[in-house]
């Protein structure tokens, strides 16, 4: 049988096409059995809500996940189908996205009946936030981070529009800006009274009141990091005890390979020479 140059060609062509295609799946199957071996450790349904950046594979323009309609449906069939006195753990990883997705799910969150842990390995941002915040703990990394819950309306951040807007006449303004003021201010409003409720299950009504309005109203950034230590004075549930296999399965979460830049280093474990001696 003669095997030609473009027959070879063409094999290659197919392995390029049919390799990441296997690599994807036996990944697929790697996370599902992590899962499911966390499950039967901790007695719990496992719920993971990963957001990684995707890349077209034609055009390679990035496309930034966030938690949507899709999320929310799918984390609230996953707790339908949970005993309602089972724990609940949420491995969450995610910038943020809709209000509503996110509403929905910390809603869900907490009506469930039995505990629910929320695990945050890197971080849970805005949306995720307030996810996090309808849990009864919340389990940090060291360094991972929350973020503020302060709505946005198009790129702009709702309470900066209205102390804008306040700081002007009102016949300097357009009616576009008015506009985008009344809608920042019913958003600011919905949020912090949404918040409120979902605090004042496990804290004071007063206390779930002050936080919600600090985390909503624009004290910070919008992307400013609050880490576990600010977050538990604050007076979230934060616990540091981050178990080895939620960190484990955000390695299965691969962040697709990106042409320029980024990180590397040797895998496994590294130890000083002289540590190794002693033991």
């Amino acid at each position: 049988m003669d095997f030609s140059i473009s027959d070879a060609l063409w094999l290659v062509l197919i392995l390029s096409i049919v390799q990441p295609l296997i690599a994807r799946k036996l990944t697929d199957i790697q996370r599902l059995s992590m899962i499911s071996r966390f499950e039967k450790k901790r007695g719990s349904r496992v719920i993971a809500m990963v957001h990684r950046q995707e890349t077209m594979r034609l055009l390679g323009f990035p496309i930034v996940r966030y938690i949507d309609i899709q999320d929310s449906e799918d984390v609230l069939r996953a707790i339908r189908m949970t005993d309602d006195d089972m724990p609940l753990d949420i491995v969450l990883h995610t910038p943020g996205g809709l209000v509503l997705a996110a509403l929905q799910i910390a809603r869900a969150v907490e009506a469930h009946n039995g505990k629910v842990t929320v695990f945050v390995p890197h971080h849970a941002m805005s949306g995720g936030t307030l996810i996090a915040m309808a849990a009864d703990e919340i389990v940090m990394c060291e360094h991972s981070v929350l973020g503020p819950i302060d709505p946005q309306i198009g790129q702009l951040p709702a309470a900066s529009i209205i102390k804008a807007v306040e700081a002007k006449p009102v016949a300097e303004l357009d009616d576009e800006t008015l506009i985008l003021a009344d809608v920042g201010r019913k958003a600011l409003d919905q949020v912090i009274r949404a918040a409120t409720k979902l605090l004042a299950v496990r804290m004071p009504r007063g206390e779930a009141e002050a936080l919600a309005l600090k985390l909503a109203s624009g004290t910070w950034t919008h992307d400013y990091p609050i880490p576990a230590e600010e977050a538990a004075a604050l007076g979230l549930p934060v616990s540091t005890e981050m178990p080895d296999e939620v960190l484990t399965l955000m390695t299965l979460y691969p962040q697709p390979i990106r042409h320029s830049g980024g990180v590397e280093y040797l895998p496994g474990p590294r130890e000083r020479p002289d540590k190794r001696r002693k033991a």
